[in-house]
């Protein structure tokens, strides 16, 4: 395209080269992508979306082999008909079944899991009698924790810690902003066990399930209706709850010889913590006092018990901003809530990784501006590395800013193909200031100005440098088409 003479790279030029707007514009895209990179989030990895559901299937009583029969076999035909399933695990246990369904990669999430739900409550005939109905329970990739704090103590047990990691700090930390998940790990829940004596129960003339029903009917607390009188009403309740082991002990299970028997009568009431099924313990290393650990009082080598809390984040939410808040809100806890010698120490912290790495590839690519820049002064000169050095910044901040518009996060990909860009980035402006500084030298252009000079000089490899732009984004395009797991690091990476 020619416009007076001039290509569209001379036309260009001329129109920016003396604009009063250019200097504007320049300084706005440098303001812009400054502020959409700090705005941006930041992860260590690019949020792939590969939709996966848990589905469990109890069928009381039977073998493994009958599970696998009865349930796995059928269920897993009826789940291969849903559209976009890429791979189904399944595990045969005796009295349940469970099945790991993994869609492909960028099918929506909830379409995924809606498909599911059609499928199974549409055919409820494929379970044998006896089964209970499918569990369904989504997972994602926003179900890996962003955040875990140990609580450890050598003063509390694991059920006292359990106990208050839930009621001091799980449920508040659940109130805090794109907080999707909160978990308790570890410790043990209160527990009332009560050991049947086989000889006196027999001797008592019972059976394990009569006491077990005894039992149930006596743990239930039931609306009687209300009582209406001088305009006021009172809800009447009938039965309480067993709180205690003392009713658990006072509690009638039969009668016999015309006397009643209690259930210390012919059990052993023990109330305490229920067996452990996942163990957390804390140690203390030779640089604990890095994490704020006085090991003058918890000497290296020493384990304590300790409970974990992790959190998760909704889609989409910034990692690092959801790690200080939470943080933020745990401190406050523990200065007015926390019960002395229990102690809290962030054990991963998903936010701080990901600002340490993506500041870390932010700084390389600053280095090989800086680099280039430096370069090119020394080959072409102080004025020629300073145009190059305010070029590449320019269009690295516009790059930023639409990673912002379009909802990208700072990840190990992006910013690794921002460093890659770079190389294309300057060879342009390398190109295009060597050819303008080539043509001030010329004897024939002495006298002219500058401004027609530089035109020319831009006319002259301006479409050629572009063209040669459009055949690396060509070369490089078909990655953007592969499929599979390793399609989304490919393609425009979110």
């Amino acid at each position: 395209m020619k416009t007076n003479g001039l290509g569209l790279a001379g036309a260009l030029a001329k129109r920016f080269i003396n604009n009063k707007i250019t200097p504007l514009i320049i300084a706005a895209a440098i303001i812009a992508g400054l502020m959409a990179t700090m705005a941006l989030p930041r992860e260590e990895e690019p949020q792939i979306v590969v939709p996966m559901v848990d589905i469990m299937v109890g069928y009381p009583g039977a073998s493994a082999k009958d599970v696998e029969t009865r349930v796995v076999k059928p269920l897993e035909k009826l789940l291969w008909e849903v559209k976009g399933v890429e791979y189904i695990y399944s595990t045969s246990m005796p009295g349940q079944a469970m099945f790991i369904v993994r869609f492909l990669v960028n099918q929506d999430e909830e379409d995924s899991l809606v498909k599911i739900y059609h499928k199974l409550n549409s055919h409820p005939d494929a379970l044998p009698q006896g089964a209970t109905p499918p569990l369904v329970k989504m997972r994602s990739i926003y179900d890996v924790p962003i955040l875990a704090m140990t609580l450890w103590s050598d003063r509390y047990s694991p059920m006292e810690l359990k106990r208050i990691a839930n009621q001091v700090l799980a449920d508040p930390i659940k109130q805090v902003r794109d907080v999707s998940e909160v978990t308790v790990i570890g410790g043990q829940q209160r527990q009332i066990r009560v050991d049947l004596d086989p000889v006196k129960v027999a001797g008592y003339s019972l059976s394990p399930g009569a006491i077990v029903q005894q039992l149930q009917g006596a743990n239930a607390q039931l609306d009687a209706g209300t009582l209406a009188t001088d305009n006021t009403a009172i809800a009447v309740k009938t039965g309480a709850f067993l709180t205690s082991s003392d009713d658990v002990q006072r509690l009638v299970v039969g009668n016999f010889s015309g006397h009643p028997v209690y259930l210390r009568d012919i059990a052993a009431v023990t109330d305490g913590a229920e067996d452990p099924a996942q163990y957390v313990a804390f140690g203390v290393g030779p640089h604990g006092a890095h994490n704020g650990i006085d090991t003058q009082a918890h000497r290296p080598g020493s384990e304590y018990n300790a409970v974990t809390i992790s959190v998760a984040k909704h889609k989409g939410a910034n990692a690092i901003n959801v790690s200080h808040k939470v943080l933020a809100k745990v401190e406050e806890l523990e200065q007015s809530h926390l019960p002395d010698g229990v102690q809290v120490t962030v054990t991963r912290n998903y936010g701080d990784t990901a600002t340490e790495k993506s500041n870390e590839l932010l700084l390389h690519m600053l280095l090989a501006i800086v680099s280039v820049v430096i370069l090119i002064a020394i080959a072409l000169g102080m004025r020629e590395s300073l145009v190059v050095g305010l070029a590449v910044p320019v269009t690295l901040a516009l790059t930023m800013l639409v990673f912002y518009l379009f909802q990208y996060t700072l990840n190990r990909v992006t910013l690794f193909a921002l460093v890659f860009s770079i190389g294309i980035l300057v060879d342009d402006a390398i190109v295009i200031v060597e050819n303008i500084a080539r043509h001030y030298r010329l004897p024939e252009n002495r006298g002219k100005s500058p401004l027609e000079v530089a035109i020319k000089a831009v006319d002259e490899v301006g479409n050629p440098t572009i063209l040669a732009t459009f055949a690396v984004i060509a070369s490089i395009m078909p990655m953007a088409f592969v499929r599979g797991l390793m399609g989304p690091y490919m393609a425009p990476p979110r």
